[in-house]
């Protein structure tokens, strides 16, 4: 198998390593899990603040700040530290671990305590200090929301007391109990970088080493006294594409609210409306899909608070156009970018239809923030856009508008 040549380090930036772009320093803040509590919602807030006073929500959970002036890091840094955000200066990068959001309280295992002892053990391990900053942990509840996202190394509950070991989205066969899974994940990420450096190989991913999964499983085998089940396909969850917002009723009698960001986008009023919501839900989780859940709300309030969500502009309703609709920053922001995306798909933005495919619009062949799995893509050419679906193109050198019915053709294909 050909692999493309990786430079030895990644560019992904971080809390400590703020990236220059076009519009300021750019800073990532790793959320392990999606899970923030009230308070660490505030200091985010305050964070953003520091910039441009938004943040933009990734597909990896985690959280952007942007617009930073130059010698803002410090002061970052030591918000999130105060916050609990900081744990470990050598491995925040790293900390790249999603979770299933369990928005309905149906999860197989409790997802927050697994990613809380992967993250700790993660910090804890100075070699895994070394994994590329691409390189992701996911832990899904048994939903298969969050298996089917590309992680590098998976936790996929069975049943309440098993969960499976998935390798590049390949079932490797081993089977864990909650209080093992950290465990075993830690030493399936120091088994991929023991066989990155026998195979000579700077890769950022498992998939990119020869015969990767296999290969690992191998070297977890001889360690782990865990007798392999028999693998199997990976269950899938057609709903998890994109976005599902609006009202959840949880199982304990609660109820929790999911709210849409805009493109991704938070604005400083937005986030003024989210971290009240929080002290109400008493936590918030991000999800891939660049949405947050409220758990744990009052049935009686949960209506008020998705009334309030929705008039500062998060999405609250599935029929709403902007639903399951993401794009890279764009100009002016990125200078690589040869369109300003963000405008543009505002300009074109329709309520999708039942079951809709998602869109991402990106600036060039980067495809920077694209969600995983089947997604209609609107790329910014030069000359135009180019609207495309699984390698076929619907529409080439077309404007802004002209966009637009292309998109309603490309979408309807689930």
């Amino acid at each position: 198998m050909l692999h493309r040549a990786r430079p030895e380090r990644d560019a992904c930036p971080g809390a400590l390593r703020v990236h220059e772009a076009a519009d300021g320093g750019l800073a990532r803040i790793r959320v392990p899990g999606g899970v923030l509590t009230p308070s660490q919602v505030r200091a985010i807030a305050a964070a953003a603040a520091l910039g441009d006073g938004g943040v933009e929500l990734t597909s990896r959970a985690n959280v952007q700040v942007r617009g930073l002036p130059a010698g803002a890091e410090l002061e970052l840094a030591a918000r999130l530290r105060a916050a609990g955000l900081l744990p470990s200066a050598t491995h925040e990068r790293v900390r790249n671990i999603i979770g299933s959001p369990s928005a309905d309280g149906r999860e197989l295992v409790d997802v927050r305590a697994v990613t809380g002892e992967l993250d700790a053990a993660l910090c804890a391990t100075p070699s895994l200090a070394a994994l590329p900053g691409r390189f992701l942990f996911a832990v899904d509840d048994g939903s298969a929301d969050v298996i089917s996202l590309g992680a590098d190394v998976g936790l996929l509950a069975e049943r309440a007391g098993t969960l499976a070991l998935v390798l590049a989205g390949v079932d490797s066969g081993v089977r864990a109990t909650p209080q093992q899974a950290a465990g075993v994940a830690i030493a399936a990420a120091e088994a991929f970088l023991a066989e990155k450096a026998a195979q000579g190989r700077s890769a950022w991913r498992l998939a990119e080493l020869d015969d990767g999964a296999r290969r690992i499983t191998g070297r977890l085998s001889a360690t782990f006294d865990v007798v392999p089940a028999e693998p199997r396909p990976l269950p899938s969850n057609r709903q998890s594409t994109h976005a599902q917002v609006g009202r959840v009723d949880r199982r304990d009698g609660t109820a929790a609210v999911v709210a849409g960001a805009p493109l991704g986008l938070l604005s400083r009023d937005q986030l003024d409306i989210i971290t009240a919501a929080s002290d109400a839900a008493g936590e918030l989780r991000l999800t891939p899909w660049r949405t947050v859940v409220l758990p744990g709300l009052r049935p009686d309030e949960a209506g008020r608070w998705m009334s309030d969500l929705g008039a500062r502009g998060l999405l609250v309703d599935p029929s709403s156009a902007g639903v399951g609709v993401t794009a890279c920053t764009g100009r002016p922001g990125c200078a690589k970018a040869r369109a300003d995306v963000r405008e543009d798909a505002r300009r074109t933005l329709q309520a999708p239809a039942g079951g809709a495919l998602p869109v991402h619009w990106s600036g060039c062949e980067r495809r920077c923030g694209r969600p995983q799995g089947r997604v209609v893509e609107v790329l910014a050419t030069g000359a135009g856009y180019e609207v495309g679906l699984d390698e076929e193109t619907r529409a080439s050198e077309a404007d802004a508008d002209q966009v637009s019915a292309a998109l309603v053709a490309a979408r309807r294909k689930v």
